[in-house]
């Protein structure tokens, strides 16, 4: 149990997004393209899985490969891509244990449009959605200006029009695509209790 504690509360800082990169590279600097081209890859591997949250996934995955390379100074796999794959594997799946228990913030956005189609569903359906996107509105609106700037710019878009948003938001505000991802993590967490706490049970 405390290992477990011990791991959730693990944060990619600096020195283990480097060493990460410097790992991707596999000894040819790219400027950290390797990881961009390998966080979209998994994005698109997460997406074809009809994943909530392609972004996100893609994300832990490449934080759980960061950790154990700080953790044990090194990983042996045949390449750095194919290990990550294993990794995503593990991500997945354990997504398909834990989907009916989290909302994410698109989750919540999406059941709130109804999937863009306002007047489908039954009465209480209708309402149950309305409810949520005004609670979702209202704990918006709570937080701090900068705050909800970020977590609007991150969610916006749709594939790869969002991962480019990712990258531009990150680079204005002068930290890297994983620290961006934490800082969002945190926002949603906020959101996602304050969205809990308004709507009530069902």
């Amino acid at each position: 149990m405390r290992n477990i504690q011990r791991k959730k509360e693990w944060v990619l800082a600096a020195p283990a997004f480097q060493r990460l990169l410097g790992w991707l590279d596999q000894g040819a600097p790219s400027n950290g393209q390797s990881y961009l081209d390998l966080r979209e890859r998994l994005v698109a591997y997460f997406d074809r899985k009809n994943c909530r949250t392609p972004d996100d996934l893609a994300d832990e995955t490449l934080n759980r490969v960061a950790r154990r390379l700080e953790e044990e100074g090194a990983i042996v796999s045949e390449t750095a891509a194919r290990y990550c794959y294993i990794v995503a594997r593990f991500v997945f799946l354990e997504y398909l244990r834990g989907r009916n228990d989290e909302v994410s913030l698109d989750g919540m956005t999406s059941q709130a449009a109804g999937n863009n189609h306002g007047v489908s569903g039954t009465p209480d359906e209708r309402l149950s959605r309305e409810r949520l996107m005004s609670c979702l509105d209202q704990c918006t609106e709570k937080l701090e200006p900068a705050h909800r700037d970020l977590i609007v710019r991150y969610y916006h878009g749709e594939q790869r029009v969002k991962i480019e948003n990712r990258i531009t938001l990150a680079q204005q505000l002068g930290i890297t695509i994983n620290a961006l991802s934490i800082r969002a993590c945190r926002i949603r967490d906020k959101l996602q209790a304050c969205v809990s706490e308004c709507a009530g049970p069902e």
